[in-house]
C-alpha cells in the first residue's frame, strides 16, 4: 500500500515538473523576441538592464512601463551613459526632435524654429530664420553711415581727374560677438578730384611751342 502511494506521489511530482518546464520554454521563447540585447529581462516590463554598449529605452503605455535595449536613442530622446546602465532620456520640450540635454534642443520638429536651444513657432523679435534651415539668428542692425571721406587716388587728394571716397557704419557689440551676418558696412563711390594741387605752378598752354617767325618781306627798289 505504501509503495502504491509513493508511486502516485512520484507521478504527480513529475507531471508538475513537466508542466513548469513547458511553461518556462514558452515564456523564454516569447521573451527572446522582445529582449534582444538585454542582460536582465522581465515578461511584463521587457528589458531591465542592457549590455554596456546599448541604451535602455523606457516608455509608458497607460499604466504599464516597458523597456527595450537600443543602439541609438530615437527622436525626442538623448543618450546618457552611466556606471551601471546607459539610458535614453526624453527631451523636455515635445517640439524638440533631438536634444543635447533635457533642456537644450539641437533640432526642432517641423513647423518649429530653433533659437538658443529652444523651439519656437516663430523666430523671436530681433531674429530671423536662416535660408535653408529652421534656425533663428540675431539680425544685424548697423548704426548710421559716417560722412563721406575725402576724395583720393593712391593716397593723393589732388593732381588727378578721378578718385574714390568711402563711408562706413559700425556694428553693435552683441551682433559682433554672435558672429551675425550683417549687411554692407562700407560703401565707395567715384568722385572728381582737383586736377591741380594748391601752390602748383601751372604751365601756360603754349609753353614748349616754338614761336613762328614772321617771314621777312624784302623790298626791291627800282634802278
Amino acid at each position: 500500500m505504501q509503495w502504491i502511494i509513493f508511486m502516485l506521489l512520484l507521478f504527480i511530482s513529475s507531471m508538475e515538473m513537466l508542466t513548469q518546464n513547458r511553461w518556462k520554454k514558452q515564456a523564454s521563447a516569447g521573451l527572446l523576441e522582445n529582449c534582444t540585447g538585454c542582460v536582465l529581462c522581465s515578461e511584463d516590463n521587457g528589458c531591465i538592464t542592457c549590455h554596456h554598449r546599448l541604451f535602455l529605452l523606457i516608455w509608458r503605455d497607460g499604466i504599464r512601463q516597458y523597456g527595450m535595449c537600443v543602439h541609438t536613442c530615437p527622436p525626442g530622446y538623448f543618450g546618457v551613459r552611466g556606471l551601471e546602465v546607459n539610458r535614453c532620456t526624453k527631451c523636455r520640450s515635445p517640439s524638440c526632435e533631438s536634444c543635447f540635454s533635457r533642456d537644450f534642443c539641437m533640432k526642432c520638429k517641423d513647423k518649429f524654429y530653433l533659437y538658443k536651444g529652444q523651439c519656437f513657432r516663430q523666430c523671436p523679435p530681433g531674429t530671423a530664420a536662416q535660408p535653408g534651415t529652421r534656425e533663428c539668428q540675431e539680425t544685424c542692425e548697423p548704426g548710421p553711415w559716417s560722412e563721406w571721406s575725402a576724395c583720393t587716388h593712391e593716397s593723393r587728394t589732388c593732381g588727378c581727374k578721378w578718385g574714390v571716397e568711402t563711408r562706413v557704419r559700425e556694428v553693435p557689440d552683441a551682433a559682433r560677438e554672435e558672429g551675425t551676418a550683417c549687411p554692407a558696412l562700407l560703401e565707395t563711390r567715384r568722385c572728381r578730384m582737383k586736377k591741380h594741387c594748391p601752390g602748383e605752378k601751372t604751365e601756360p598752354k603754349n609753353k614748349g611751342k616754338k614761336r613762328q617767325k614772321k617771314p621777312k618781306t624784302e623790298r626791291h627798289t627800282g634802278t
